[in-house]
C-alpha cells in the first residue's frame, strides 16, 4: 500500500490540518483502519487526532482517493467532528468504539 498526499492545507481556524490523499495497493482494497495507521505513521502524528472523513475507490481500479483531517487536541476534534465520523474512526478495542453518540 502506497499513500500519496495531493493538498496539504493548515485550517487556523479550526485547529486542523486537511488532507486529500490517494492509496495505491495490491489485491483486495485496505480497510479504514490500516489507511489511518498508514497515514499516522506518514505524518508522525498521534493516530487519536486522525479522522478519515472518506475514501472513495473507483470500481474496477487498485487505486482510493480520501479525506483526512488532523487535528491539535482532542478537545477541539470532539467540538467540531460529528458523533458518527468519530464512533466511524474509533480505534478497534477502545472504550470509546461501543459507545452510542
Amino acid at each position: 500500500m502506497d499513500i500519496k498526499i495531493l493538498k496539504d492545507k493548515k485550517n487556523s481556524l479550526l485547529n486542523r490540518r486537511e488532507l486529500d490523499f490517494v492509496v495505491k495497493y495490491e489485491g483486495s482494497t485496505p480497510s479504514r483502519n490500516d489507511i489511518r495507521n498508514k497515514l499516522a505513521a506518514m505524518l508522525n502524528a498521534p493516530l487519536e487526532l486522525l479522522v478519515i472523513q472518506r475514501i472513495k475507490t473507483e470500481y474496477g481500479m487498485q487505486e482510493s482517493k480520501g479525506y483526512a483531517k488532523l487535528y491539535e487536541d482532542a478537545d477541539r476534534m470532539k467540538q467540531v467532528e460529528q458523533a458518527y465520523i468519530l464512533k466511524r474512526n474509533a480505534v478497534p478495542g477502545s472504550e470509546t468504539e461501543g459507545e452510542e453518540a
